[in-house]
C-alpha cells in the first residue's frame, strides 16, 4: 500500500525563474531538468517537481507546502535577507506540553504559498 509521498508538483509560469529560487534561495538540492521545462529537486527524500501545467484544469497554486526547519527565527532572518516576500512574520501556532509550533509563511517566485515550522 501507500508508503510515503514521493513527490510533489508545484506549477511555474517561469521555470528557469522559479529553478533558480528553489536552487538557489531556498537551498534545495537539485536533482536535474526535464523537457518540456520542468525541474526536480530532492527535499528530504521526496522529490519535487517545478514545471508548467500540464493541462489548463491544473493551471493553479499549489497546496501548501510546510517545511520543516531547526530554527524558524533564523531560516526566516535568511529567507528574508535574501529577498524572499513573506506573508507573516514568525509566530507560535500551538502550544502544547511546555512545547510550542512556530511557523511563518512566504511566497516563491510564481505566487504559490509555502511556510517553514518548527517545535520549540
Amino acid at each position: 500500500m501507500l508508503q510515503k509521498v514521493g513527490q510533489i508538483a508545484i506549477n511555474a509560469k517561469d521555470v528557469e525563474r522559479a529553478t533558480a529560487f528553489y536552487r538557489d534561495v531556498l537551498e534545495m538540492r537539485f536533482l536535474f531538468a526535464a523537457p518540456p521545462k520542468m525541474a526536480f529537486f530532492d527535499v528530504g527524500g521526496t522529490w519535487l517537481l517545478i514545471g508548467e501545467a500540464s493541462a489548463p484544469e491544473f493551471d493553479h497554486p499549489s497546496s501548501i507546502l510546510y517545511f520543516d526547519v531547526a530554527d524558524v527565527a533564523a531560516t526566516w532572518q535568511v529567507l528574508k535577507d535574501r529577498g524572499v516576500r513573506f506573508r507573516e512574520d514568525p509566530h507560535v501556532l500551538h502550544r502544547q506540553e511546555g512545547k510550542e509550533l512556530w511557523m511563518a509563511s512566504f511566497w516563491d517566485t510564481e505566487g504559490n504559498t509555502l511556510a517553514v515550522r518548527c517545535w520549540k
